[in-house]
């Protein structure tokens, strides 16, 4: 049964699930509220980040147009364009066995694609989540589910898998940015 999470709360990930290791990031969300004549499109990312909380290289980055870290760690598995359906919209597997010693946290957000330019924020979508799901049998671990407190803001950091003596855990982190994706990789040091 997956733990349910509130904004801040942090919870062990592999000290109650032993030997796992294949994990699979899901992020859905639906739109509300909107009739701008344009598709929504909301894009998934994970920033594999070092203990200065900032990305060792800009290949550090995942996201649509670098879909897979170099030591296949984390995989971005392709873009949705309108977060149309039930379930997940996009997701991202990690593999915690192959995630690089430099790196202390992936942090994983969700960004609304040419947000300025189509007058959108997260104040327009609804029924945001991030849940963490055990690859190898299905099971939904963590689940959290982002109030709708976001107005303005166009970037997301959802949520964080950290280390913790020698243990992953999970943090609901749920903080919101103005400026879109520029703006995450400038707190996170990619060049962008």
């Amino acid at each position: 049964m997956a733990v349910n999470l509130s904004k801040g709360q942090k919870v062990d990930l592999t000290k109650g699930n032993p030997g796992l290791k294949n994990l699979i990031v899901g992020l859905g969300w639906d739109i509300n509220k909107y009739d701008g004549g344009f598709d929504f499109d909301l894009d998934a990312a994970a920033f594999l980040l070092g203990e200065t909380g900032k990305v060792n290289t800009d290949d550090d980055f995942v996201f649509y147009n670098n879909k897979e870290h170099a030591s296949g760690a984390v995989i971005h598995t392709g873009d949705n364009l309108t977060g149309d359906g039930d379930g997940d919209d996009e997701q991202i597997k990690v593999d915690l066995s192959k995630v690089p010693e430099a790196v202390s946290k992936i942090d994983f957000t969700v960004t609304i694609n040419e947000a300025d330019t189509r007058n959108q924020n997260f104040g327009q979508v609804s029924n945001a989540y991030i849940r963490v799901v055990n690859a190898e049998t299905g099971e939904e671990l963590i689940r959290y589910d982002l109030g709708e407190d976001y107005s303005i803001e166009t970037a997301v950091i959802v949520g964080e898998l950290y280390r913790n003596n020698g243990e992953w855990k999970f943090n609901a982190i749920g903080s919101g940015f103005q400026g879109g994706l520029a703006a995450l990789c400038g707190n996170f040091g990619v060049n962008v």
